[in-house]
């Protein structure tokens, strides 16, 4: 993403307490150019670089850096399946259209193999580290000339008893075509030699998804674990699948498919036309192939051919194909080399009513802020609905879920409770379509009305309505989110959780069901903002009003905190707040186009991105309201979108107005201002495009939102307990 360097500005990553730094000129720099954005490919490339990084951060438990290995891995395959694939698509159909910092297609994927290159050289030698580091740990990762004749007896069992049974050699020769290689496919090429008449076999081992890739060996001296990587236990026992034969020579490969879904326009039926394209996807083409060094050349160009790569689109690895199965190395029984076990809390609030949600809800406004809290709350709320005979009806988006999902579960038994049931289920929220299909199916069957929203937009506000009787009136009972419906990210993914049963805000919501379900646009919103129709140009008349304070004497602020910030026209008008004098605060995690700190265009913002324990995934923006931040006066959202094109433009998001006292104090001087603050996690976005981090010393005196927020309580659910014992941070000049 570094582009030429320029001098960085002032690294200190704590925003709250200290002053913007002096913006750097960059005179080679023409600010009205394309070139005052960074490249979106280059700058989440970056961002994996910091996963990557944390990898070696000796702050970090030792299977923790492991997993952060894993996840870097993770990340950039699917960055090839996705992003890569669009890119190529658009070369090979000849089109040229520029990136928002100018780059033609070509050049972004010459720009993103050096990078990636780079990326996945550092990969490897990370593991080389960390695998000498979990030795002295007491965990080995053996291979096969370190095996005893004891490990050899051990293994021969396992791998007759539980390999063996599904694999299948396949032999490459006229008779036998190249096999089909799925996505993430690892496969063993070998090249073997017949005893009897030294004939020549060219054969095809695929290595099985359903077995671990790395197998468990009896315990060594000391109790250390050992392990032995699946394909080394093949290599091992070759004579058992080619009796007859010695082997000549052999590598790995794996390959990357291209995994984005094309639709056609005029579906009639959206589910089956999804499971046609999920079936496209597993045979989608061939993005990219590595393959371990010292490969025989005979073998690799028949590979080669039968693929139809060419040897640019190789990338040889010395070392681990696959580094996302990394994760098998994360042993349950080594929680000492993991990060201490963390249990959520329960709102006091809610225990105030004895589990009450509904009863807690009425109080006031709550807000939970995952997974810190725990997000049993928001599951507890729906079952609650779906057993309470006084309501009468549930309306739920589902974008992502769990393939044993309590959510879908508790609108089944809504629904079979003689509720009305409305899900939204969203067949585009990629790599969970397969998931989502088969739970509207499932929902179908338990009667309730399943919707799949528009062709060409992607639902992916986070609602949910319970209307409920009381008395002679029904009242409206609404969540809100920043993240999925989903138990298992909510562990690890911070985000928030809005309860409110404010009429105002139950009746927009209701109005936006409608739009997606019945294409009734929704007119008239008292409050909720919502994409592709308000919210882009809500958010630039909003930060246009910073502008016009500063104007008048009055001083302009704004805080942000996002997955992502690319869209053109919001930077610019970010650019132009600073330019007229307004001040800018921006906690962007991942892809971020805007180039803070530069003279001219845009001084008074800066950037940071937060990569820790937990993935920031929450989305909030402050807004000084010409009184400055924090204060009681600014006005503060949440939301589902991202800056991007994609969300503004493409797919149904909301923007929710936060206006009770005790949870706008939350968000803004507790959530934000300790994102703000934090110094262990942060990264700052230099003027050049690089990402700086620097802690001096042993940091124990560094903040970290993180533990912060492990520690303490969170204000909007401390119930009859009060807000006494929150640290001072969260009030700070407020009021």
């Amino acid at each position: 993403m570094k582009d030429s360097p320029v001098v960085s500005s002032h690294i200190e990553p704590d925003f709250l307490h200290n002053p913007t730094p002096e913006a750097v000129e960059v005179p080679e720099l023409d600010i009205t150019s394309s070139a005052r954005f960074f490249n979106r490919e280059l700058s989440w490339l970056a961002f994996n670089t910091r996963v990557l990084e944390e990898a070696q951060n000796p702050r970090l438990p030792l299977l923790e850096r492991v997993k952060m290995l894993s996840i870097s891995g993770t990340n950039l395959d699917e960055f090839y399946t996705v992003r890569v694939a669009g890119l190529r698509e658009m070369v090979r159909n000849n089109i040229q259209r520029p990136a928002l910092d100018g780059k033609t297609p070509q050049q972004q994927l010459d720009a993103i193999d050096l990078d990636a290159r780079c990326l996945m050289q550092t990969q490897q030698d990370v593991w080389v580290d960390l695998m000498a580091e979990i030795k002295r740990d007491g965990i080995d990762i053996l291979t096969r000339d370190k095996l005893s004749e004891e490990d050899r007896a051990h293994l021969k069992q396992v791998f007759v008893e539980q390999i063996f049974p599904i694999l299948t050699p396949l032999a490459i020769d006229p008779a036998h075509p190249f096999p089909f290689i799925p996505n993430t496919g690892l496969t063993l090429a070998l090249e073997l030699r017949r005893k009897k008449d030294k004939r020549v076999l060219q054969s095809l081992l695929p290595i099985p998804a359903q077995v671990q890739r790395f197998v468990a060996l009896p315990d060594g001296l000391a109790g250390t674990q050992r392990l032995i990587m699946l394909e080394e236990v093949l290599l091992e026992f070759l004579d058992q699948l080619f009796p007859g034969y010695g082997i000549v020579g052999h590598c790995s490969f794996r390959l990357l498919r291209d995994s984005d879904l094309e639709l056609e326009d005029e579906a009639e039926d959206l589910v089956r036309e999804f499971e046609t394209a999920l079936k496209r996807r597993r045979r989608g083409e061939v993005i990219r192939m590595t393959l371990s060094t010292g490969a025989p050349s005979g073998l690799t160009n028949v590979i080669l051919e039968s693929l139809g790569l060419k040897k640019s689109d190789v990338i040889e690895v010395d070392g681990l194909l696959g580094v996302s199965d990394l994760a098998a190395v994360i042993l349950d029984s080594r929680a000492d080399l993991q990060w201490q076990r963390f249990k959520p809390r329960v709102p006091e609030r809610v225990q105030d009513f004895e589990g009450d949600i509904f009863a807690a809800i009425r109080q006031k406004d709550m807000l939970l802020h995952h997974p810190y809290e725990t997000f049993d709350i928001v599951v507890e709320f729906l079952r609650q609905a779906a057993r309470d005979p006084d309501v009468v009806a549930i309306k739920q988006t589902l974008y992502r879920t769990s393939n044993e999902s309590p959510i879908v579960e508790a609108l089944c038994e809504a629904a079979e409770n003689g509720k009305s049931v409305t899900a939204l289920v969203e067949l585009k929220a990629r790599f969970d379509e397969a998931a989502n299909i088969r739970q509207s199916r499932r929902l179908e069957r338990a009667g309730a009305h399943v919707v799949y929203g528009f062709i060409d937009l992607k639902t992916h506000a986070k609602l949910s309505t319970v209307v409920r009787r009381e008395g002679d009136a029904l009242v409206t009972y609404t969540h809100f989110g920043t993240g999925n419906y989903h138990p298992i990210t909510a562990k690890f993914y911070t985000d928030l959780s809005f309860f409110t049963c404010d009429r105002d805000l139950g009746h927009d919501a209701t109005k936006v069901f409608n739009y997606i379900s019945g294409y009734v646009q929704p007119e008239g919103l008292s409050k909720l903002s919502v994409s592709p129709l308000y919210l882009k140009n809500d958010l630039l008349g909003m930060i246009q009003n910073e502008v016009d304070a500063v104007a008048q004497g009055k001083p302009g602020t704004i805080w942000a905190k996002m997955n992502a910030l690319i869209d053109g026209d919001v930077i610019d008008a970010l650019y132009r707040a600073s330019q007229a004098g307004v001040k800018i605060d921006l906690v962007v995690r991942g892809i971020c186009g805007l180039r803070p700190g530069i003279k001219g265009l845009s001084d008074n913002i800066r950037v940071k991105s937060i990569v820790g324990r937990f993935l920031e995934h929450s989305r909030i923006v402050c807004f000084g309201n010409g009184f400055g931040l924090p204060s009681k006066n600014a006005k503060v959202f949440m939301s589902s979108a991202d800056w991007m094109g994609r969300n503004l433009k493409r797919r149904v998001e909301s923007l929710v107005p936060i206006t009770n006292k005790t949870v706008h104090a939350q968000i803004m001087s507790q959530i934000m201002a300790a994102n703000l603050a934090d110094q262990v996690n942060s990264w700052v976005l230099q003027p050049d495009g690089t990402y700086v981090r620097d802690l001096e010393g042993d940091g124990s005196a560094w903040f970290n939102c993180h533990k912060f927020f492990m520690e303490n309580p969170s204000l909007s659910g401390r119930g009859s307990v009060g807000a006494k014992d929150v640290p001072k941070l969260m009030h700070s000049n407020e009021g």
